[in-house]
């Protein structure tokens, strides 16, 4: 069916508000950025037609904010920019969209085609395909409406970040409403009917199966749940996809760099992995060392591109991650236990929980164990959260020992590994779930490269919780750069003196603490009470691990 454009009192006269319309009508429901002169008439028109905006203190920041906000609520996420230095400001957060398909539309104002001398002038569209986007642009008003439709689309039917380049007279313009083209039906893909049998078989002939899920199972938790019990299978995640199994009693956790002992321990001796819309990286599979040699390895993606990208499997399976599991569910004799055993679902109970591993506590009287802190963290915080979490060698820790109540309580931007981005993940996730009490867990080089966004924190009177695990350093830097390898390094280019961040985050209008031991947690308690009126940072100051965990995982072979 041919859309007619949103019918309002607002006055449509230029190009920029023909977007702005379009966008309205398809449904786009919030957005992000930072305000110049380039991208000021279709953010305008966006306020205008009653579209919630957020402002924020750098673009990357915006950029960051709209990724977490399409992940985390199922929407096209979209952000405007300024040409040029607004557009190369946002490009991290627009690379991280990107390597993670996240459905996010940038609206890239660009200079006009006869301003070869402005000091804005840049190739737009090379650089937007460089980081892996994909570019699109407005040539002129009598196409706008097809253009923006075709690019929102593509963004949501391909879970794409799309950047759509509106050049400054394009978009001054005068308005040529039009009806916005019909979109072709986009059906979930069926898998081969052969390739299900064969997957059948597979399961029937697996004595301890395993199912991990990645970022394309988040909205099939519950076919996978069906099918894991018929199949007798333990189920893990990717880290993206954590807390899809949270409360099941054969739930592995995340699988990968993050697992527990238990957990590797029990994904390394399955016969048969099966990836569920999970891409098998380094990350996931710890390069390769969680699967057995003898062990089979199953891939299903509605990406056909995906399959086998990573590592070889004997079977791949294209298609929806849901109808899969239904279809396989439907052919398969339920009943075996296979790994689903007492031994096994004890072993599960007792230690596959990072927390439940005995710490053999490193505090100090100035320093508190990052894992003391995040055990406290998790029993101090309610169940009803949504936890962001940065990059740095921190991360492992409330990645793994602070819980989550579904997939939709915990955010990870980290695709592109960059840090900086946590702060700005945790805005975005907290408008697209405003019923949940916002976390975001970050180290002091990634919170003091994003602390602009503070403010935003504050201005936008969020509920928010910010840990901040401060250990004056580039953590990951110190550990990699001053071990055995790399003998005399100076590592003062990676340490920094110790930073009052509690004072930086009062001054934008935080409630903020030091922490350094496990009482200094008691305003946090009394904040959780209640009411909540405005954010609350904690400043810990953490204990040198001597390199976490996972740090060595992910170093193996950078």
């Amino acid at each position: 069916m041919t859309s007619t454009l949103n019918s309002s009192a607002v006055t449509t006269s230029s190009t920029a508000d023909v977007v702005a319309d379009v966008l309205v009508t398809l449904g786009v429901d919030r957005a992000f950025g930072v305000v110049g002169s380039g991208n000021f008439d279709v953010t305008t028109a966006l306020v205008a037609r009653g579209i919630p905006y957020a402002a924020a203190r750098h673009e990357g920041g915006a950029a960051t904010m709209a990724d977490a906000y399409a992940r985390m609520s199922g929407r096209v996420g979209v952000v405007t920019l300024h040409q040029g230095c607004g557009f190369t400001n946002a490009l991290t957060g627009i690379g991280e969209a990107a390597k993670s398909r996240t459905p996010l539309l940038v609206l890239a104002a660009d200079t006009p085609a006869s301003s070869l001398h402005s000091n804005f002038r840049i190739d737009q569209d090379a650089i937007t395909t460089a980081v892996g986007a994909i570019s699109m642009r407005l040539t002129s008003a009598a196409t706008a409406v097809a253009e923006t439709a075709r690019a929102y689309r593509t963004a949501l039917d391909e879970r794409r970040t799309v950047v759509l380049h509106m050049p400054l007279d394009v978009q001054a313009a005068p308005a040529v409403v039009a009806p916005i083209p019909p979109a072709a039906p986009v059906a979930p893909v069926r898998p081969n009917s052969d390739a299900v049998a064969r997957l059948v078989e597979i399961i029937g002939s697996a004595q301890r199966p395993v199912f991990v899920c990645g970022r394309g199972s988040r909205a099939h938790a519950e076919p996978l749940r069906r099918l894991g019990e018929a199949a007798g299978a333990l189920l893990a995640t990717s880290a993206v996809a954590n807390g899809l199994f949270h409360d099941d009693p054969w739930s592995l956790g995340i699988s990968g760099g993050f697992s527990s002992p238990t957990t590797a321990e029990l994904i390394a001796d399955a016969d048969l992995i099966v990836a569920w819309g999970c891409a098998l990286n380094m990350w996931t599979m710890r390069h390769g060392r969680l699967i057995g040699e003898e062990t089979v390895v199953v891939q299903v993606d509605d990406d056909r591109t995906a399959l086998g990208k990573h590592r070889p499997v004997q079977l791949a399976v294209h298609g929806d991650v849901g109808l899969t599991a239904e279809d396989v569910l439907a052919r398969l004799t339920p009943g075996a236990q296979r790994y689903r055993t007492t031994e096994v679902g004890d072993r599960i109970a007792a230690s596959s929980r990072w927390r439940d591993v005995p710490v053999d506590d490193i505090s100090t009287d100035t320093h508190i164990d990052p894992r003391v802190l995040s055990i406290a963290l998790d029993d101090i915080l309610p169940a009803d959260k949504i936890l962001s979490i940065d990059s740095g060698n921190f991360m492992g820790y409330p990645s793994t020992h602070i819980s989550v109540p579904d997939q939709n309580g915990f955010c990870f931007t980290q695709a592109f590994q960059s840090i900086g981005l946590g702060l700005a993940t945790g805005i975005g996730a907290a408008l697209a779930q405003p019923d949940r009490l916002p976390v975001v867990a970050a180290g002091d080089g990634g919170l003091l490269m994003s602390a602009a966004e503070l403010e935003t924190v504050a201005r936008l009177r969020l509920p928010m919780v910010v840990v901040c695990y401060n250990d004056s350093a580039y953590g990951a830097e110190v550990h990699h750069f001053g071990g055995d390898e790399y003998p005399d390094t100076d590592l003062s280019t990676v340490t920094f003196p110790d930073t009052d961040v509690a004072a930086l985050a009062r001054g934008v209008g935080f409630e903020a603490h030091t922490v350094r031991t496990v009482d200094d947690l008691e305003p946090l308690r009394a904040w959780v009470a209640g009411p909540r009126d405005r954010p609350i940072l904690l400043d810990a100051k953490v204990a040198p691990d001597g390199g976490a965990w996972w740090l060595h995982e992910a170093f193996a072979s950078h």
